[in-house]
């Protein structure tokens, strides 16, 4: 008899681990995003001012989603 100590599919349990960082991982991909713009912005004289902006906003989100994951792992009655 052999265990599968690697299952096909994610369990309930780790979808909703997924699911309760998303917040934190959507605003990780939105820097990632902002990121890869500014790159190609170099081939066209260099990242604007708005994408700039764009980037420190999405990482005050990041910042955001960070610390209300941290807060809600720190206090588990507190409400989401």
């Amino acid at each position: 008899m052999s265990i599968d100590l690697h299952p096909a599919e994610p369990t309930a349990a780790d979808l909703a681990a997924i699911d309760h960082e998303w917040p934190l991982i959507a605003a990780e991909l939105d820097v990632l995003d902002a990121e890869i713009s500014m790159i190609y912005a170099e081939d066209h004289g260099g990242p604007t001012a708005l994408d700039w902006r764009r980037l420190r906003r999405a990482e005050a989100r990041v910042t955001r989603a960070a610390a209300d994951l941290a807060a809600t792992r720190s206090d588990p009655y507190r409400a989401a």
